[in-house]
């Protein structure tokens, strides 16, 4: 297994001053972090966390923020890529920092011990801030810190995430800030995380330069969605087929008939038939299938819901029909697909 040197401050983040030194007048005092590792975590999420704040000390000349590793009950925890990293001290061990961060990735669930949950209620009930990056949304979902509250997970990861968690205010957007708790979608939003924190420490020009340091041309924020537009990811620019294929998104556990998509964009059934053959080559109903189906799979893997459950959830009134359905499009039988995966996971 890989090994990576841990990445701390006291190694040495601050060089020389050069062309990207930015003074920063009166920095008060350092801002710490501690990461918390849970075993399977996204190394792109973590390092787009951390490098941010390593480079801010760097062109600032100063340590204006600090950080540690930690992990529940091990010195070393690795990625979801099979590098490992060494954690400075164990859960218990750490201290009252300004922003805690835990890094999620693949097998959340399992990750989430007893422990975590414990850890997280203390820390809450402390006034900690606390965040969740990548699938750790789930973490603190779990201790109950996200009820009310707004927050945002992978999009792949949605669907389970809200059939279980109800009274959390899921956003699509690529990070949340909710008062004291703080989330990103994964992947290289911990970046616009970290920008938009050393924007409001330290202001707009050292977040970009940053940025810039980063080669990372354009910011988002918390009002980003995460995925490319229905135009991009379908290679298509037709105004009324990103319509018609918004309407199925947003409505899969009461499907839509392909005459109303029709009379809602202000087309005839046959015009929309050959709308979807010409551009994604398949019928409005074969289209519409496999975006159900899409979901269903989504949910027999990162949740415990029945199959009928699942079936009820994507549009089908009846279980056969949607075990057909499953096995034609997946090759396998929704029971199946729910038994290789043992129990649920998320996974990015």
């Amino acid at each position: 297994m890989a090994s990576i040197d841990r990445i701390l401050p006291e190694h040495g983040p601050l060089v020389p001053e050069g062309a990207a030194y930015f003074p920063v007048p009166n920095p008060g005092t350092t801002r710490n972090y501690a990461f918390v590792l849970v075993p399977g975590f996204t190394l792109l999420a973590f390092s787009s966390a951390v490098e941010p704040l390593r480079i801010a000390n760097r062109i600032a000349g100063k340590p204006i923020y600090s950080w540690k590793l930690a992990g529940e009950g091990a010195t070393t925890v690795a990625c979801s890529n099979g590098a490992s990293f060494q954690v400075d001290m164990g859960l218990d061990e750490l201290d009252r920092e300004d922003i805690l961060l835990v890094c999620g990735g693949i097998d959340v669930q399992r990750a989430t011990t007893k422990g975590i949950i414990a850890w997280l209620r203390r820390e809450a009930r402390r006034g900690v801030t606390l965040g969740g990056l990548c699938t750790a949304s789930y973490a603190l979902a779990k201790a109950g810190l996200l009820d009310g509250k707004r927050a945002t997970i992978h999009w792949e990861n949605q669907d389970g995430f809200l059939e279980e968690f109800e009274d959390v205010k899921l956003t699509k957007s690529v990070f949340v800030i909710d008062g004291n708790r703080m989330s990103t979608a994964g992947g290289t939003a911990s970046i616009d995380l970290m920008l938009k924190i050393i924007a409001d420490d330290h202001g707009e020009d050292l977040a970009n330069t940053v940025a810039d340091q980063l080669i990372y041309s354009s910011i988002r924020t918390d009002q980003d969605t995460q995925r490319l537009s229905i135009p991009t990811r379908i290679g298509v620019r037709h105004p009324k087929l990103s319509q018609v294929i918004q309407m199925m998104e947003t409505a899969i556990e009461e499907p839509i008939s392909p005459a109303d998509l029709a009379e809602d964009v202000g087309m005839s059934t046959r015009q929309l038939e050959r709308l979807f053959r010409r551009y994604l080559n398949r019928s409005p109903k074969r289209y519409y299938m496999e975006l159900r189906l899409q979901k269903a799979r989504n949910l027999l893997m990162q949740t415990d819901m029945s199959v009928i459950n699942v079936a009820l959830a994507c549009g089908f009134a009846s279980p056969s029909h949607f075990s057909k359905c499953y096995r034609a499009h997946y090759n396998t039988t929704p029971y199946r697909e729910r038994g290789t995966q043992g129990s649920a996971r998320l996974s990015i």
